[in-house]
């Protein structure tokens, strides 16, 4: 537990030191805990220093978790690839899916989050910088996905996901442009608040660049054991 809470509370000082260099509040940042690979009792004892939105990779590990947590009032963010087969289990355990880069698989989460439950948060994943490894919608599709998610039903789009190259400042910083460039042809723009970008080695440079979001997971959990 210890060890946990002192990993949580170094990563809140880089926040609120990033976000003073920045001018920026802390509070205008929130931190969430990646936690793939990482057991079930790891979350617990990070739930209980306070820290209650996790965000994992892969859905099965993910449904797992949720069910071994469920005594738990964690907010649970899916940030993996979204694949057309697993929009339905997504769409219904999770709070918010970061990884919606095709009007299909919105399209997907919005018919399939039920009508009991609070609309789905999303965020529009981009590539931004055009890496060929990494998945996301085109800078220059943004706009058009933006106008016509944002009109789905049971849906919430929150705003823009991206996963730039190592040190690429740059491209933290077009993220930024086009975060608020395509707030206007959203259907409901205030909802429009949320850009996910900034993990343990950019921290600084994307809170500098505006990013609301940063997904930190080693820092906070240690080295992942993939073997598991």
């Amino acid at each position: 537990m210890n060890s946990l809470k002192e990993s949580r509370n170094q990563v809140l000082e880089q926040i609120e030191a990033a976000c003073q260099r920045a001018g920026r509040e802390s509070k205008t940042v929130q931190l969430l805990a990646v936690s793939k690979t990482h057991p079930s009792e790891a979350l617990r004892e990070m739930y209980a220093t306070g820290q209650h939105k996790f965000g994992e990779n892969y859905l099965q590990e993910a449904l797992e978790k949720i069910e071994a947590l469920a005594d738990l009032e964690i907010e649970w963010h899916f940030i993996g690839h979204v694949q057309r087969n697993k929009t339905k289990l997504l769409a219904e355990k999770f709070s918010w899916v970061h990884g919606v880069d095709r009007l299909i698989i919105a399209e997907r989460l919005s018919t399939q989050r039920l009508d009991s439950q609070r609309p789905l948060n999303i965020c529009l994943q981009v590539n931004i910088d055009g890496q060929d490894s990494k998945d996301g919608c085109q800078p220059e599709e943004a706009a058009e996905l933006v106008q016509r998610i944002s009109q789905l039903p049971h849906l919430r789009l929150r705003g823009i996901m991206v996963i730039p190259a190592p040190n690429n400042v740059a491209a933290l910083l077009d993220a930024q442009k086009l975060f608020k460039v395509v707030k206007a042809l959203h259907a409901h723009p205030e909802d429009w608040d949320t850009l996910s970008m900034g993990m343990s080695g950019d921290l600084e440079e994307a809170i500098a660049a505006g990013s609301t979001m940063v997904r930190i997971g080693t820092a906070l959990f240690g080295a992942r054991d993939y073997s598991k």
